[in-house]
């Protein structure tokens, strides 16, 4: 989960700090000075990213590895909190009676670059809607989540916008109880990063995701401009891993039905096999590292973890 990949130019602004509100939406203008040596344009008018094979990875506390010792601890905690909450120690898959309640936090330079537009957030909103309700594949599971935009902010600072203080502006930002998901669109060297649901009662504040903005649709990320990063990360913040979490191990990600894959994918490699347990390496999932356009599914195995994480953490 902890990887890394190149950012090749980054647009930097110096401005001053102010801070008001527009036609209702909060816009808040600021971001330090950058020094003459950090800053390679001074206008967003010619910018190169290289995503690569690691590019969904994340960062931090707030994304983080998961050894298999833990991850047989946080399993033994659902479960107990299932038994506590329901009576049983996993959920069904349900359809669920309401939607995910979803905030979106545009977090763009001091001059108001890097935004995306309303159109591309309700085209975001659909694709969740599309690939959790299992409409991109005849084998894809219907999850039972539904995803509703509750509210758009807009801010323009640039040290925000570069995620830099992410703990401090997510917990000024952030909206919601623990249902609730947080995407904030920057502008950094991943594609996204997410936190965890078992996380939440520990540091509340910074719960949701991040997602480059450059991969809503109709972006600019070559191969992952189509919105499924958001898919992607969403999928860990209702508690799934990434399908070649452990390796090449029985119990790898904790998912009967997702067959054990050494490492992640790049592109859509079709017939990939990295591993000598049954099953070639599920490159359409959407919790491998594929192109955009090579995500067609999750499979029941997830949607029942997702509804047990769910339940036991977010309900």
């Amino acid at each position: 989960m902890t990887t890394r990949i190149s950012r090749i130019t980054r647009s930097l602004c110096r401005t001053t700090a102010i801070s008001l509100a527009l036609a209702g939406t909060l816009v808040v203008l600021g971001g330090a000075a950058e020094s003459a040596s950090a800053r390679i344009l001074a206008e967003r008018d010619v910018c190169a990213t290289d995503f690569g094979a690691s590019a969904r990875g994340g960062h931090g506390a707030d994304h983080r590895d998961v050894s298999a010792s833990e991850q047989k601890s946080i399993d033994a905690q659902t479960a107990r909190i299932l038994r506590d909450k329901t009576g049983s120690a996993t959920v069904a898959p349900t359809q669920f009676g309401g939607s995910i309640p979803v905030y979106v936090h545009v977090m763009r330079t001091a001059s108001g670059g890097d935004d995306v537009t309303d159109s591309q957030i309700a085209q975001q909103i659909d694709v969740l809607n599309a690939t959790y309700a299992g409409q991109e594949s005849s084998t894809a599971a219907n999850t039972g989540f539904t995803f509703s935009l509750v509210g758009t902010y807009r801010y323009n600072n640039n040290t925000w916008n570069r995620d830099g203080a992410s703990a401090k502006y997510r917990s000024q930002t952030r909206k919601g109880g623990p249902n609730a998901l947080n995407i904030w669109l920057v502008d950094f060297s991943y594609l996204g990063i997410a936190t965890f649901p078992w996380d939440y009662a520990k540091n509340p504040s910074i719960d949701g995701i991040r997602v480059q903005y450059s991969s809503l649709p109709g972006g600019s990320s070559t191969n992952f401009n189509l919105g499924e990063t958001a898919t992607h990360e969403a999928g860990h913040w209702l508690g799934l891993y990434h399908t070649f979490q452990g390796g090449c191990t029985t119990t790898n990600d904790s998912v009967a039905d997702t067959p054990a894959q050494g490492s992640a994918s790049s592109g859509c490699p079709a017939g990939r096999d990295s591993c000598s347990l049954p099953g070639t390496d599920p490159i359409h999932n959407y919790m491998d590292y594929s192109y955009d356009s090579c995500y067609t599914e999750f499979t029941a195995g997830q949607s029942s973890r997702m509804s047990s994480m769910f339940t036991a953490y977010r309900a």
